[in-house]
């Protein structure tokens, strides 16, 4: 959406997905090695969880520390190819994923809490492309972005419930009960219309409006079969939400590559823009 924004080069664009997709694989990798340091010993007594290497003893402390500094050295590479208001904005989401694992202990609310953490990068990549986040934009696909983690992530906590409820674990899954689909349905609702609305700060055309309202469609219409009581079908809900995001990123490069080939005209979007890269500020 940035680079449609910006009118951004397709090497920009494509140099970005890749960093990014690099960035993000590193960062939730460590993520998890961190949730699963946090609750080596609460796994034990989860029936899905209990074979996972810290859990079971087939991976040590120490070895999960060195390769979660491997995970994390990874990321600061990645990050350190940004600009200097990018790097900042990365950094400052260590906070979340550091400290999201002790929300489930404290709180029945830890997805939001994901989602605030893994939706971090709806920030971080328009402030990538044009060195400033433009809050217009970012502020409601952030929003829509944790919305849609909260429907996804109660639906994965479904699975482990009833575990969960007796070693002291809490989430939205147990919170919400028997009520979780209206919920879920006016979150997904909500993350649709904000996603809209950053959709249209931002101009986006056709493919990106066709396909949010697509790809809301079908999560409403699956939820409607989903029984959160069978543990499998709350795994494959989550699964299925995935869909949503490939959507939404489909739609929003479908814009571009029509920009692109109608002659590059320049949407009608002001972009503020900073230096992009070291030697710019030198």
């Amino acid at each position: 959406m940035a680079s449609y924004a910006s009118s951004a080069s397709p090497q920009v664009l494509v140099g970005n997905i890749a960093l990014f997709g690099i960035g993000a694989l590193l960062m939730r990798g460590a993520g998890c090695t961190i949730n699963d340091l946090w609750d080596r010993n609460l796994d034990k007594g989860v029936e899905r969880t209990r074979s996972r290497p810290l859990a079971s003893g087939a991976l040590t402390v120490p070895q999960a520390v060195g390769f979660l500094g491997l995970q994390l050295a990874g990321g600061l590479a990645v990050l350190t190819q940004l600009n200097w208001y990018s790097i900042q904005l990365g950094a400052s989401s260590l906070l979340f994923v550091g400290t999201y694992p002790l929300m489930k202990r404290i709180t029945y609310w830890p997805q939001f809490v994901l989602g605030l953490t893994f939706n971090w990068g709806a920030l971080l990549g328009w402030s990538a492309v044009t060195g400033v986040v433009d809050w217009s934009v970012c502020a409601p696909l952030y929003a829509s972005g944790v919305l849609w983690t909260l429907v996804y992530d109660t639906a994965y906590a479904h699975q482990d419930k009833s575990d969960d409820a007796l070693v002291g674990i809490k989430s939205t899954a147990l919170l919400f009960g028997e009520n979780t689909k209206p919920v879920l349905l006016a979150f997904l609702l909500g993350s649709c219309l904000l996603a809209g609305v950053a959709g249209l700060g931002n101009q986006q055309g056709v493919g990106y409006f066709s396909l949010l309202l697509i790809g809301t469609f079908m999560l409403g219409l699956k939820l409607r079969t989903v029984n959160f009581n069978i543990a499998q079908q709350g795994g494959m809900y989550f699964r299925y939400c995935g869909y949503f995001g490939w959507m939404l990123f489909a739609g929003a490069l479908i814009d571009y590559l029509i920009w692109y080939k109608d002659g590059k005209k320049r949407p009608l979007v002001e972009v503020r823009r900073q230096p992009q890269t070291h030697s710019e500020l030198s």
